[in-house]
């Protein structure tokens, strides 16, 4: 069973948790602020199962009832709260689910544990019916609100609750895990780190992800051959970009990499900073054949690219606009 050692970086929500659970004076409840994918699930659950373990220490044992129950997720004491709108958690999901079940005591543990997932969604009114359940908890009561966005939340909630922020992990730790524990090799790595920022989840989803491969893939190829292309090669290219579009912030992220290593390396000529290091020969080529003008020209293009997708302009015109500048460039 996973616990709180298997938990890559936020050292210091860790320790926060575990002096709580070690001195008891666990809170009634608590918000977990950070991105998708920066490990607030994974986190509640091993705080929850640690809550519950048989053995009352600072870890879940695994070994107990009450660990193998939290493990299968059918612990009777540790709720999820569900909703059926995806993008709204209503009054009434709150008040069946939590409101209306926190008041009977326990089936088996010492506590009883609702963990709110997205809990940004929740609407003035599940809030407002939340935030009464807060003032006046049951003693063995503990929520968790995670949520990727806690300023969503009424001041009253926030004053309510223990906000632990998840801060993104350090790079080197993001690499380590990658390589080690994804078995990935480490130029795979070093590419699925400068895209995550410090977020494990995002970083282990691409470097498992067959489609960010074929984005990959193809946005090399076009920053490789771009210049050499005909003007049916491009229109070619914009057809295979489009099957992308869903994820077109990530295909441009690549392209941004690319040109910034690019630029890296023709300011410095060292190698040991750049992202796409087993591309170093083709980097070598078009940093010496590129002017920096040329080369912020494609940066400022990208970045306008992606307000203009944000604003919901044509699709198609915009990244017309940008292979032209690029290839011109």
């Amino acid at each position: 069973m996973f616990g709180f050692k298997d938990v890559i970086g936020h050292e210091h929500l860790i320790e926060h948790l575990q002096s709580a659970i070690s001195m008891g004076k666990v809170s009634h409840a608590y918000i977990f602020d950070g991105e998708k994918g920066a490990g607030k699930n994974f986190l509640a659950d091993i705080f929850a199962a640690t809550l519950q373990c048989e053995e009352k220490g600072s870890e879940p044992c695994g070994n107990c009832t009450s660990c193998k129950q939290a493990e299968g997720k059918n612990h009777p004491d540790i709720i999820r709260i569900t909703h059926e709108k995806p993008n709204t958690i209503s009054v009434d999901d709150i008040r069946e689910q939590l409101c209306g079940d926190i008041m009977i005591k326990p089936y088996k543990g010492p506590y009883k544990i609702y963990i709110v997932d997205e809990a940004e969604k929740l609407n003035v009114q599940a809030q407002n019916a939340l935030l009464k359940t807060i003032e006046e908890p049951p003693a063995y009561a503990v929520i968790l609100l995670l949520t990727t966005n806690s300023e969503s939340f009424l001041p009253t909630i926030l004053s309510r609750c223990v906000t632990l922020h998840l801060k993104p992990v350090k790079d080197s730790m993001v690499r380590k895990y990658l390589m080690e524990q994804v078995k990935i090799p480490d130029y795979q790595a070093d590419i699925c780190v400068a895209f995550a920022q410090g977020n494990i989840g995002k970083a282990r989803r691409l470097a498992l992800s067959e489609e960010f491969g074929q984005m990959k893939e193809h946005a090399i190829h076009l920053v490789k051959y771009i210049q050499d292309m005909e003007i049916s090669e491009l229109i070619n290219s914009m057809h295979k970009i489009t099957e992308f579009k869903t994820d077109i912030s990530d295909y441009l992220d690549l392209l941004m990499v690319w040109y910034r290593d690019v630029l890296l390396y023709k300011a410095t000529w060292n190698p040991s900073s750049i992202v796409f290091s087993d591309e170093i020969h083709t980097l070598r080529k078009m940093a010496s054949q590129s002017s920096y003008e040329g080369i912020e020209t494609i940066l400022n293009a990208l970045d306008k690219a992606k307000i203009r997708l944000a604003a919901n302009v044509n699709f198609d015109l915009t990244m017309e606009l940008l292979l032209l500048t690029m290839k011109e460039n």
